[in-house]
């Protein structure tokens, strides 16, 4: 099996599993994936920091979001903008939202908006990631778009990219595109693990 073939496989199947986790499972990992984030000193004191909205089964923020605004953080959530980049809104509980052009929700008709590089901490959804940081998302390279700057940059800075997953959407090793940009952390319900793409693996377990 090809390198495409592969990655395309491997997103069928993760998809999958996501899909068919029940309920309660669901909300057993959005607990876990806050005592996760809450390891992270970003998520306590960055001021803007942007996620999604969970579809197709992707781990749930909603338990992640409510404390930034008692701490006087923004949540944003992503737009789709010209030349396939995204641009990030702040959204709270009750704002108006409308499905873009994949049915997922965004703000509609933001006051403001956020470009990229204005951002300080970026939860990504994934469908497969390996210790390293590298991410397998839809196939649709919006956000490896939208950060491409983030390639020229020593890192960690910031924007700080932090893939949010299920523990079993872990694999040994993702093959690496040219585009691919890597993330810094990966949260999952079970763990927050720290990434090097030299391939020196970190770990602070929750």
């Amino acid at each position: 099996m090809d390198a495409t073939a592969h990655r395309h496989s491997l997103r069928e199947q993760m998809a999958e599993r996501r899909r068919a986790l029940p309920p309660p499972a669901r909300m057993a990992a959005a607990q876990g994936l806050r005592r996760t984030l809450e390891q992270l000193p970003e998520y306590l004191t960055d001021l803007r920091v942007a996620g999604y909205w969970a579809t197709g089964g992707e781990l749930p923020l909603n338990l992640v979001i409510p404390p930034l605004a008692t701490r006087g953080q923004r949540f944003l959530l992503p737009i789709l903008a010209k030349g396939k980049q995204l641009h990030f809104a702040p959204w709270r509980e009750g704002d108006a939202i409308q499905p873009n052009r994949y049915g997922i929700p965004e703000p509609v008709a933001p006051r403001e908006w956020f470009a990229p590089f204005q951002l300080d901490l970026v939860l990504m959804p994934l469908l497969a990631f390996d210790r390293r940081g590298h991410r397998l998302g839809h196939g649709g390279g919006w956000y490896d778009r939208s950060f491409a700057f983030l390639k020229e940059q020593s890192r960690p800075t910031e924007p700080l990219l932090v893939g949010i997953a299920y523990a079993f959407q872990e694999v040994e090793q993702l093959e690496v595109e040219p585009w691919d940009v890597p993330l810094d952390y990966i949260a999952t319900d079970r763990e927050l693990i720290a990434c090097n793409s030299n391939g020196q693996d970190g770990a602070a377990h929750a």
